[in-house]
């Protein structure tokens, strides 16, 4: 029996620490559960970096591109003192396909020029829906899966009207 998802979602993210992989993967697990199939970019990298392919970075650029134009919608961690700067690429060429990004943000530290939304104004005008976590949640990944995939859903509908 095949499970049927809700929608196909690219998650966006840093991917250089072990604790952002970690996280990224635990999310994308919660995600899953919650019926949505997530194409999480570090899944193509991860044999690369453990040395068992060789290291490609058109592909890895070509697949990412193929991901995001797939998903119905890009879901993009902005943690850290500023976003990513390939979550920030990915969120543009999200935009400009028109696929609806949502912004995640865990992290208690203010950063960028939109002082309501706690990132860069370019990132926060491209988002369509944005997803804060309480800094008590923020540990909880099933919490912030839940949050994200309301805020699918959301945009979703609006999308479909």
């Amino acid at each position: 029996m095949s499970k049927e998802y809700l929608a196909t979602i690219y998650l966006a993210g840093p991917l250089f620490t072990q604790a952002e992989w970690q996280w990224n993967e635990r999310l994308a697990d919660k995600l899953r559960e919650g019926f949505l199939n997530v194409i999480l970019p570090q899944s193509t990298a991860e044999p690369m970096l453990k040395g068992e392919k060789p290291f490609d970075p058109g592909l890895l650029f070509r697949e990412n591109i193929d991901g995001i134009e797939r998903a119905d919608a890009v879901v993009a961690i902005f943690d850290g003192a500023d976003a990513d700067s390939g979550t920030s690429w990915e969120c543009g060429y999200a935009f400009k396909a028109r696929k609806p990004v949502i912004g995640v943000r865990t992290d208690i530290r203010a950063g960028g020029d939109d002082p309501a939304m706690s990132i860069n104004l370019m990132l926060s005008a491209a988002c369509a829906d944005f997803v804060h976590v309480p800094l008590a949640e923020r540990g909880k990944v099933a919490r912030v899966a839940i949050d994200v995939i309301a805020a699918v859903k959301r945009v979703l509908r609006k999308e479909t009207l």
